[in-house]
């Protein structure tokens, strides 16, 4: 979805990288953020929107968070726990296409 820092700059990108990504209901929607160094409050709100999207549509979702810095805003933040995280890009595409 992207990679390196997303700010308040950025963030509008990020936006239409993640509509895309969602466009196709047919296929898994995975926010792949394992390369993403840096994220503020509106990348954070952003992602959020996409996944409340997705839930108010009963589509099921993953999102792949980044590590070490990146990662931290997650934690401080709770949405490691609120949103559907899977450990890799693999993992959430097999978590998606299995049934519960």
């Amino acid at each position: 979805i992207a990679e390196g820092e997303v700010d308040a700059y950025s963030a509008p990108e990020l936006r239409e990288r993640l509509d895309e990504a969602r466009a196709d209901q047919a296929r898994p929607f995975v926010a792949d953020l394992s390369r993403i160094t840096f994220l503020d409050s509106t990348a954070l709100g952003e992602l959020i929107r996409a996944f409340k999207d997705d839930a108010a549509s009963a589509r099921s979702a993953r999102v792949v968070l980044p590590e070490g810095r990146a990662r931290r805003i997650f934690e401080i933040t709770s949405l490691d726990r609120a949103l559907p995280v899977a450990e890799s890009r693999a993992v959430a595409l097999r978590e998606l296409r299995e049934p519960d």
